[in-house]
């Protein structure tokens, strides 16, 4: 599959992969420009998910070293959300894996004008709490129904994972901005492992193109985890909302018409 790819394309997936990267650790949401770019170079939906996922984590395991390296995010807190998050990951990996090409070409578009929309209307929590909540019973059920549902969304299709952690961790737990998207980048890394290796264990994964935009992804993800941490992510989203949308468009294009 690789061979048949020109060193042309291979350098416009690498820009894709660093924008990708840099929009993942500030604002999340960058699968929504890498699997796109994939099913572009006609791979089929199973093997496009799988090579994405070995190149996301790249970029999500860089974000979260990034953010936790400057305390903004605490593991052992989060203890129930990384088994939640897994459970999730795993059960919708192999889910996606009894669906047909046909019906992924045709719902993978769906899913990421979807997250588009609701990237544009979400609300915006003000960056007012600096401390983690209070541990209960009910901060612990959200725990489990966070990981699973959006673990679960990750393994079946996973373009705006990071922004839908990023918003309900703001909206569950008040968190300001910069923790929530320490959660995120270490959440999505949580789910991205436990994809990939479902992935490879059934065989879908181009590991020299994922490997490629992997390397680009965590570049993007380096520098944008350090722009994020310093200016806050608010000037990356009209961007991001704009690329989206033509992306989501040019594949329903392709794939209904």
């Amino acid at each position: 599959m690789i061979e048949m790819i020109e060193p042309s394309t291979l350098l416009i997936l690498g820009a894709v992969a660093l924008a990708a990267g840099f929009i993942d650790a500030v604002a999340g949401g960058g699968g929504m420009l890498t699997v796109p770019a994939l099913l572009s170079l006609g791979l089929p939906p199973h093997i496009a998910l799988g090579t994405n996922k070995l190149a996301a984590s790249f970029a999500s395991a860089t974000a979260a070293w990034a953010y936790y390296k400057k305390n903004l995010f605490s593991p052992r807190f989060w203890i129930a959300s990384f088994i939640a998050t897994l459970i999730g990951a795993i059960t919708g990996t192999l889910i996606v894996n009894l669906i047909s090409s046909d019906g992924l070409e045709k719902t993978l578009p769906l899913v990421i004008f979807a997250v588009a929309i609701y990237t544009i209307w979400h609300p915006q929590p003000k960056d007012e709490h600096q401390t983690l909540p209070a541990v209960t019973p009910k901060f612990k059920v959200k725990q489990w129904l966070q990981g699973t549902s959006i673990g679960f969304y990750d393994g079946i299709a996973g373009p705006g994972t990071g922004a839908f952690w990023t918003v309900s961790s703001m909206i569950l737990y008040r968190l300001d901005m910069l923790r929530a998207c320490g959660l995120a980048k270490a959440m999505n890394f949580t789910s991205n492992i436990t994809s990939l290796l479902t992935f490879i264990i059934l065989g879908q994964v181009n590991f020299a193109l994922g490997l490629t935009m992997g390397v680009c992804l965590m570049l993007g993800a380096y520098i944008g985890a350090h722009s994020a941490i310093r200016f806050g992510a608010k000037f990356i989203r009209p961007v991001f909302v704009t690329v989206v949308l033509i992306l989501a468009i040019k594949l329903a294009w392709q794939a209904w018409f």
